[in-house]
């Protein structure tokens, strides 16, 4: 019985004005995830840069591999 009393009591609570910098991490957040951004692109592109130049590094020794067992296909080397 008490508590329905205390409870009724009580007054009921106003509407919290909510500000937009509680909820927005503002101009610093923004920042913070455009740099987050900027180097994840940046590393994507970087990587993407030297898997293919060791592509093309591998493609380059397997041709001279090719065409150095060519050469010693035609060119059978001389028993002494």
């Amino acid at each position: 019985m008490n508590q329905l009393v205390v409870w009724l009591a009580t007054e009921a609570p106003t509407d919290v004005v909510i500000d937009d910098t509680w909820y927005s991490p503002g101009a610093v957040g923004f920042l913070a995830t455009f740099g987050v951004a900027a180097a994840a692109i940046f590393i994507i592109f970087d990587m993407t840069r030297r898997v293919r130049r060791v592509r093309y590094r591998a493609e380059i020794v397997q041709k001279l591999d090719l065409e150095e067992q060519a050469a010693k296909a035609k060119n059978p080397p001389s028993s002494i």
